[in-house]
Formats: structure tokens, C-alpha cells, sequence
């Protein structure tokens, strides 16, 4: 039987995500408040040690001036879809960036994690990871049974990070979209309600206390715990310094 094949018994819709704050051991998610988080946001993204290439591959960005920033943040936090959340430092209340869940498809089970938007001080730490980690938790939890991540092909570390955390690569759509005006073939990846048993334990594994040592540097790394994800992506091998995806080649048969 193919998986499109397979039946569905008692199917209902997911539930759409509401304004809960959702709670970590670095972070929390707490819903995108332009007033609240504005100042925080400014100074993650375009303050003084931010990221130059944050706004490289981004729908939007970077912002000539603070007003023209916060006119963006109210009107993207007034949307449902996406539906954005802040990261807050549990420790210190310093906002280090923002995710979203966006096309949100109740009927069907199927939700993206997107619009990630991480500040310097959060890339590849175990903020990062914990942010994810709790924003897949909740989709599953409000009853999705695939969850979506989705990339410009040309955003490395974007692929990389979707790896990392676990996100099976689909395919590319070529010219897909538009943004500032360029032509985007856009990378699909995703994690079904099936997978993220085995995800989740990793994760939690990876960001329990038993996995740092008293500097908090990590034990193990997060693609080792789960290392299937590098084992599983051997036939689209990412070439780090080039433009998209090397296939493996074909003997064609006529």
C-alpha cells in the first residue's frame, strides 16, 4: 500500500494555534507583540553585532530606518497567517528573534514552521534549537500530521539547519516565487506526525542539562543524536558554496 493510499480513520481537522506562551529551559515563545518585542527586535536584527547577511535570503529587509521596521513588525504581527512568536531568553528577557507557523491548513493537518528570523546571539546554539523544537512540539500537539519547512535553494544555511533539526528533504519547486525581484526555486523539507516521536526524544535529549557540561558547552551535537537526517539526504548532496543541489546522475534507459 502506498502512503497516499493509507486510510485515515476518524480523521479531524488540527486546531489553529492560539496566544499561549510556550515554555522552555532557554526559551520562550511568547505570540509577536510589535510593542512589546519592537525595541528587542530592532536591536537583534539591525543593533550593533547583528547579522550582515540576516536579511540575504528574507522576503523582507533589512530596514533604512527604525519607523519603517516597526510599520513591518505591527502589520506582520496583526496576521493569523503567519502566525508569529518572539523568542525571549528565559534568563536575561532578551528578545533574540522570531518564527512562525504560516500555511496553516486545519482540514488537511499540514502546517509550515517558517519565517525564521534568528539574531546573531541565537544561530546555532541551543536557543535556536529549543525555539524549533518547542514551535514542532505545539504543531503536533494541536493535532498536524505533517509539518513544513521550506527554503530559497541558494540559502545554505538554511538547508543546514533544516537538517539539523530533523526535517526530511522532499524536492524543489523551480521558480516558484518572487522576491526583490528575483526568480526563488524554493527547497521543501518536512516531519510528519509519524517521525516526531523519535525527533522529539532526540531533541530533548540533546537539550537536557545531562548533555552540557558546567560551561554549558553541549555533549553531543544535535545532528549526531539524530543522526539519520544526514544518512537519509546521501542522494541530494548539498554543495555548501554553490547555488542549489547536486543530483546524482542517471543512466537514462530507452
Amino acid at each position: 500500500m502506498s502512503a497516499e493510499d493509507i486510510p485515515v480513520p476518524n480523521w479531524k481537522p488540527a486546531k489553529l494555534p492560539d496566544s499561549r506562551t510556550l515554555e522552555g529551559r532557554f526559551v520562550r515563545l511568547e505570540k509577536l507583540d510589535a510593542a512589546r518585542h519592537g525595541d528587542g527586535l530592532w536591536a537583534a536584527f539591525q543593533g550593533p553585532g547583528s547579522d550582515p547577511k540576516l536579511w540575504d535570503y528574507l522576503w523582507t529587509g533589512p530596514f533604512d530606518t527604525r519607523e519603517k521596521f516597526h510599520i513591518w513588525l505591527r502589520a506582520h504581527a496583526a496576521t493569523t497567517d503567519p502566525w508569529t512568536y518572539a523568542v525571549v531568553d528565559q534568563n536575561t528577557g532578551v528578545i533574540h528573534g522570531t518564527l512562525a507557523f504560516m500555511s496553516i491548513v486545519p482540514m488537511h493537518g499540514r502546517i509550515e514552521l517558517g519565517r525564521v528570523v534568528f539574531g546573531a546571539s541565537m544561530q546555532r546554539t541551543p536557543k535556536s534549537t529549543e525555539a524549533v523544537y518547542l514551535l514542532a512540539k505545539e504543531a503536533i500537539a494541536l493535532g498536524y500530521r505533517r509539518l513544513e519547512w521550506s527554503c530559497n535553494v541558494r540559502n545554505v544555511r538554511s538547508h543546514r539547519a533544516a537538517l539539523r533539526f530533523g526535517f526530511r528533504f522532499e524536492l524543489v519547486f523551480r521558480q516558484y516565487t518572487v522576491i526583490k525581484g528575483r526568480s526563488v526555486d524554493v527547497a521543501w523539507y518536512s516531519i510528519t506526525a509519524e517521525e516526531w516521536p523519535i525527533l522529539q526524544r532526540a531533541m530533548e535529549a540533546w537539550l537536557s542539562a545531562e548533555n552540557f557540561d558546567k560551561a554549558g558547552c553541549q555533549g553531543q551535537r544535535a545532528s549526531r543524536i539524530h543522526g539519520r537526517t544526514r544518512m537519509d539526504f546521501r542522494r541530494c548532496r548539498l554543495r555548501p558554496f554553490s547555488m542549489g543541489f547536486s543530483w546524482p546522475r542517471t543512466k537514462l534507459r530507452g
